[in-house]
């Protein structure tokens, strides 16, 4: 018999808010895919929307260029990564500090940012990068951008930050040993290289291939931008654009969005596959363990300021290009007269325009919630996993792991069959983007939970039950406190992430709803380039502010606990 004592009861109100978070807008997005009609309309059910789908080219075509997409994308990500981390960890080159300087610059920006910089400066007319081809290595026409491999090489030098961090970590914990022996041996450096070294990180590189190919599957900014125009479209795009027909079609959306989620499905439960099968071929020696670092003579220097130049190239002139554009009154290549023109009239603009005004406000406050929500939220699901013999406690982990497999697009329709269907009245407010943010971030936020919850010992608060606190004031009075470092880091996580959100927002967002990264999506849209940029730089400037304080408050509270 169960004891609704407030352990209880908590226990069981987290599973029923976790199942309808989870299970509901997945549920409703296949009905959806099933039904005759759009949402809140009797209707019949039907396959129809299945059939004329793969029936059509429509369906084909996605499938094509969305594997094309992801990759060309994954590939150019892992070999940019690969040998940025085997140039910073495995070799004695100078300047590292300086290029791992220049990768931290794309964690920061959102994607959607980059994507508008490249474009810019890609430009036919008046893009830098087409004029200095022109002018100095001879082109007769400017390059294009809108094409397959202008969306790869945009996508996938974005995530080579991200790729570089994995494979990094992947060096650092390989024991080199083993490669000693085989260059002792007789073998050359490349023969160590491909006999051994890749050989060791064979599932490392799987795993982070894959997590590459997944995001790539799932980005929606790229082939908004730069697909549609080119006539591009893959699966992301292809459900924003049924969502935009008039009137919308809501079944080919829905069913488009399950293909979707299938294929995104697929390819989370590979990677944890692989990542499952990292573990069995760890090398780390306990003493006398140290990294191999390979000299390269009279050509470190060289390598050095050309891994530097290219990191700069890649990494930062996209970037700069927006900051260029936000002081000026249109957009202009560098020059002279440029430099005669430069003038701060976009950013004043930007507090004079409601619009903006409202997104900012929207922003902050769906970014401050959504963060919080998620973080307190998780800390139970955590401390349920972690410290209860409950039966259904896997489930619940899973549950709460799986919106990371939802596109989210795929979210954002799954979401409006809801509260189109069902009788609570939060359609076109705040809060339906609340409640997407909250399930979409519900992962990251249990990863950093778990993590810190299976750090701190039961024994604390075994003692504090001993001394008559009650379970609620047990987990506010101790756990929370001694999970701070993990629930900060995820907090920062989800407030970052969530003032560059673009895939669900784009979907559910309504007259009076907008958010920061709708309304610089729409700014493009409208060719309003000067204030797009200026907003953008403010909202980097945010994104940045926030992570310091928010590390700082944390780095204070950890170093107040361990003096305790």
């Amino acid at each position: 018999m169960i004891r609704w004592d407030a352990k209880n009861i908590i226990l069981w109100l987290v599973v029923l808010v976790l199942a309808y978070l989870t299970l509901v807008p997945l549920v409703m997005l296949i009905y959806g895919s099933l039904k005759s009609s759009p949402p809140g309309v009797s209707g019949a059910f039907t396959l129809e929307h299945y059939a004329a789908l793969f029936k059509g080219r429509e369906m084909a075509t996605a499938l094509k260029n969305s594997l094309v997409f992801s990759l060309g994308t994954s590939l150019v990500a892992f070999f940019g990564g690969l040998y940025l981390a085997w140039i910073t960890e495995r070799t004695n080159v100078p300047l590292k500090a300086a290029i791992y300087a220049t990768l931290l610059v794309p964690l920061i920006v959102p994607g959607l940012l980059t994507t508008i910089g490249w474009m810019l400066l890609f430009g036919r007319r008046s893009g830098m990068l087409n004029l200095v081809a022109m002018r100095y290595f001879g082109l007769e026409q400017p390059i294009d951008i809108y094409n397959m491999a202008g969306m790869i090489w945009i996508l996938g030098t974005d995530q080579i930050p991200l790729t570089f961090l994995l494979l990094t970590a992947a060096f650092r914990s390989m024991d080199p040993s083993l490669e000693e022996a085989a260059m002792v041996s007789g073998a050359t450096m490349a023969q160590t290289a491909r006999s051994i070294t890749l050989r060791i990180l064979l599932p490392a590189i799987l795993s982070v291939w894959i997590i590459n190919f997944i995001r790539a599957v799932e980005n929606f900014e790229v082939p908004a931008l730069v697909g549609i125009p080119g006539q591009i479209l893959v699966f992301s795009t292809e459900v924003y654009l049924a969502t935009r027909q008039v009137p919308t079609d809501f079944g080919l959306a829905s069913t488009f969005a399950v293909v979707y989620l299938v294929i995104a499905a697929v390819g989370i439960y590979i990677y944890l596959k692989a990542t499952k099968a990292a573990e069995r071929f760890t090398t780390i020696s306990g003493k006398g363990y140290r990294p191999t670092t390979i000299h390269l003579g009279g050509l470190r220097y060289p390598v050095a300021l050309l891994t530097l130049l290219l990191s700069f190239a890649i990494f930062i002139l996209p970037v700069l290009q927006i900051v260029w554009s936000s002081f000026l009154p249109y957009f202009m290549p560098p020059s002279v007269a440029a430099l005669e023109s430069l003038t701060l009239d976009s950013y004043r603009e930007l507090f004079r325009f409601p619009l903006i005004q409202r997104a900012f406000w929207n922003s902050f406050l769906l970014g401050l919630s959504s963060s919080t929500l998620v973080m307190v939220f998780t800390a139970v699901i955590a401390w349920i996993v972690v410290r209860t013999h409950w039966r259904g406690k896997g489930v619940l982990d899973f549950l709460a792991f799986s919106p990371i497999a939802v596109p989210g697009l795929v979210l954002g329709i799954a979401i409006l069959w809801v509260y189109l269907t069902l009788p609570i009245p939060i359609y076109g407010t705040l809060w339906i983007l609340l409640v997407a943010y909250v399930i979409k971030y519900l992962p990251y936020g249990m990863r950093a939970c778990s993590s810190s919850m299976h750090q701190i010992q039961k024994e604390l608060e075994e003692a504090s039950a001993a001394c008559g606190a009650s379970w609620g004031r047990t987990f506010v009075r101790v756990v929370l406190p001694l999970l701070l470092p993990g629930f900060v880091a995820g907090w920062i996580y989800v407030i970052t992430h969530s003032f560059r959100e673009l895939s669900t927002s784009i979907l559910l967002y309504r007259n009076g709803t907008e958010v920061l990264s709708v309304v610089i999506f729409e700014l493009w849209d409208g060719g309003q380039y000067p204030e797009l940029c200026a907003l953008g730089v403010t909202l980097v400037v945010i994104l940045s502010t926030i992570s310091l304080l928010a590390r700082r408050i944390g780095a204070q509270f950890g170093l107040e606990r361990a003096m305790a």
